[in-house]
């Protein structure tokens, strides 16, 4: 029997995750947590919540108890890597790399304890498909607000020559307006004869 919890993305290095992780491998859940709680690293805290999930999932779904598990594999994986700059020496633009990581745990039995299947929950509708089909009558729907059709008026407006012209913005940018503009740079880009 295995019982599964991920991570994903967390923001933290996956070499830093790894410290941690190294030190709990294929320990039972209590001992694990107890070491986690001593550790004086940043990554103790998500590792210690994602194996009590882990923990929690055994216990709800598979009715496991919780003393008789232990940490079958635990695996740090590569997130995405966000790039930002740093202005350095001489004008140049250095990359820093802000790594992330995804963490995976899978706990398995000490003793076999016989259960093999998740709670399955029955659920019902409260008013089933076959009854409706096998009666002859037919629902009738509640009572429908009467509206009386008006017919919609067009509205008069006046529509304007749909032509768009490049207008000269502020700064020497190019806007799109409904109308002419002969001054700025982008009038003049179109008058240019090619050739």
């Amino acid at each position: 029997m295995e019982i599964k919890a991920s991570l994903n993305n967390l923001r933290m290095s996956p070499r830093k995750a790894r410290l941690v992780v190294d030190v709990v491998r294929k320990a039972r859940t209590s001992k694990a947590l107890d070491q986690l709680a001593f550790l004086n690293k940043k990554a103790t805290f998500p590792i210690a919540e994602l194996l009590k999930s882990a923990i929690a999932n055994a216990v709800n779904n598979y009715d496991l108890d919780k003393d008789n598990l232990y940490i079958k594999s635990i695996r740090v994986d590569e997130g995405k890597t966000l790039k930002r700059w740093m202005p350095k020496a001489h004008g140049r633009a250095t990359v820093i790399r802000k790594r992330a990581c995804h963490i995976e745990i899978i706990l398995g039995e000490n003793k076999d304890s016989g259960a093999k299947k998740a709670k399955v929950q029955k659920l019902e509708a409260p008013v089933k498909l076959e009854n409706l089909l096998n009666t002859k009558e037919t629902p009738t729907p509640k009572k429908v607000a009467k509206v009386d059709p008006k017919p919609i008026k067009k509205s008069e407006e006046v529509v304007e020559d749909k032509t768009e012209t490049l207008e000269a913005g502020r700064h020497g940018h190019a806007k799109i307006e409904g109308k002419t503009h002969t001054k700025g740079f982008s009038s003049r880009i179109f008058r240019r004869k090619s050739g």
